[in-house]
C-alpha cells in the first residue's frame, strides 16, 4: 500500500511539473494563417495542374521515332512525296507537323521551305510553353502573398495590443503572429516549388526545341542534296 501511494504521488507530482505538450497539426497551422492561406492553396493546386499537364505534353512531344526522319529522307530521295506526307500525318508530334509543312512546300525555293518550317516550329514551341508564364507568376507572386500575410498579421497583433491598454498579454499577439509566420512559410513553399517546376519544364522545352532544330537541318540537307542531283525537283 505504501509503495502504491508513493508511486501515485510521484505520478501526480510529475504530471504537475511536466504537463503534456499539445501538438499542432498542419491543418490547424494552415487555419491559423487566415484567409490568405486559401489563396495560396488555390495557387498551389493550379501550379500542380499546370506542371502535370505541361510535363505530359512536353514528354510526349519529345518522343521522336528514330526511324521517322530516315523514312522521310528515303521517301523524298525516291520522289515519294505523298508517302512522306502520309507518314507525317500519321505521326502526331511537333516535329512531324514541321516536316509536313516543309514537304507540302517542296518545289518552291529552299529559303521559302525553311521559312515555312520555322514558322510552324515557332507555333509548336508556343504551344509547348502554354501555361509556363502563369507558373512563373505563381513562383514570383506566392512569396509576395506570404509577405502580405506577414504584414496583415503584424497589423493585427499591434491592433490587439492597442486595444488591450495596460493589460497586454502574450495571448493577444498569438493570432497575429500565427498569421504572419504561417503565411510567410506557405508563400515560400508554394513559390519555391513553382520556381523549380518552371525551370524544369523550361529545360525540357529547350531539349525538345534542340531536337526539332536537328530534324529541320536534316530535312533541309536532304532537300538540298535532292535539288543538287535534280535541279528540276
Amino acid at each position: 500500500m505504501l509503495f502504491t501511494f508513493l508511486q501515485t504521488s510521484a505520478e501526480v507530482i510529475e504530471g504537475t511539473i511536466a504537463p503534456v505538450q499539445e501538438k499542432i497539426s498542419l491543418i490547424d497551422m494552415a487555419i491559423k494563417g487566415g484567409w490568405l492561406m486559401i489563396v495560396l492553396a488555390l495557387l498551389s493546386i493550379i501550379g500542380l495542374y499546370i506542371f502535370g499537364e505541361r510535363w505530359w505534353a512536353i514528354r510526349k512531344a519529345g518522343k521522336i521515332n528514330k526511324t521517322f526522319m530516315k523514312d522521310i529522307n528515303d521517301y523524298i530521295l525516291d520522289g515519294k512525296i505523298q508517302s512522306a506526307l502520309g507518314l507525317c500525318k500519321k505521326t502526331s508530334s511537333p516535329a512531324a507537323r514541321m516536316i509536313e509543312k516543309g514537304v507540302e512546300r517542296i518545289g518552291k525555293p529552299l529559303a521559302d521551305i525553311q521559312a515555312a518550317v520555322e514558322n510552324v516550329g515557332n507555333i509548336e514551341v508556343a504551344k509547348l510553353e502554354k501555361g509556363l508564364p502563369f507558373l512563373a507568376t505563381i513562383a514570383g507572386g506566392a512569396p509576395m502573398i506570404g509577405f502580405l500575410g506577414t504584414v496583415v498579421g503584424m497589423i493585427q497583433a499591434f491592433f490587439n495590443m492597442s486595444q488591450a491598454g495596460n493589460n497586454i498579454d502574450i495571448s493577444l499577439l498569438s493570432d497575429g503572429i500565427y498569421t504572419a509566420m504561417v503565411t510567410t512559410v506557405g508563400g515560400l513553399i508554394v513559390g519555391i516549388l513553382a520556381y523549380f517546376g518552371y525551370n524544369y519544364l523550361t529545360a525540357r522545352v529547350s531539349d525538345v526545341v534542340f531536337k526539332m532544330e536537328n530534324i529541320t537541318i536534316d530535312f533541309l540537307d536532304t532537300l538540298q542534296s535532292k535539288q543538287d542531283s535534280n535541279p528540276y525537283f
